[in-house]
C-alpha cells in the first residue's frame, strides 16, 4: 500500500467508494466519471505503480484481474459479449493514478479508434 495513493485509500476504507465486487487480490467499483452506461475500475489490492512495474511474482493478480473481469463481462447484462477492458500506462496514455487498474467499460457502442 501506498499512503498518497487514492486507490489504495480506497482499499483500505478511508476514501468510499460503490464497490461491485471484491476478492483476497481485486477490488472492482464504479468509477466516480464514468464514461459510458457501465464503466468499472479494476484494481490490485496491491499497490502496483503500472504495467511497467509488474514483476513475474505478480502473475497471479494479473491473471485474477482477467478472471474477475470475465466473470462481470458474464454477469453484468450490459456487458455481456460487448464490453472493453482498458490500461493505461503513464500520463501520456491516459493513467492519471498511479496505481495499475483496468478500466471495464460497456453498455453502449464503442467506437474505434477510441482517442
Amino acid at each position: 500500500m501506498s499512503d498518497n495513493c487514492v486507490f489504495c485509500k480506497i482499499i483500505n476504507g478511508s476514501i468510499p467508494s460503490e464497490k461491485v465486487h471484491e476478492t483476497t487480490n481485486v477490488l472492482v467499483f464504479k468509477d466516480i466519471n464514468p464514461v459510458a452506461p457501465v464503466h468499472l475500475l479494476l484494481i490490485p489490492k496491491k499497490h502496483i505503480k503500472s504495467v511497467n512495474e509488474l514483476q513475474h511474482s505478480d502473475g497471479n493478480i494479473i491473471s485474477e484481474l482477467f478472471e474477475v473481469a470475465s466473470e462481470l463481462g458474464k454477469s453484468i447484462p450490459e456487458l455481456q459479449n460487448n464490453h472493453r477492458i482498458i490500461v493505461s500506462t503513464g500520463p501520456d496514455a491516459g493513467q492519471v493514478v498511479e496505481h495499475m487498474h483496468f478500466h471495464l467499460i460497456g453498455g453502449r457502442k464503442l467506437v474505434w479508434p477510441p482517442g
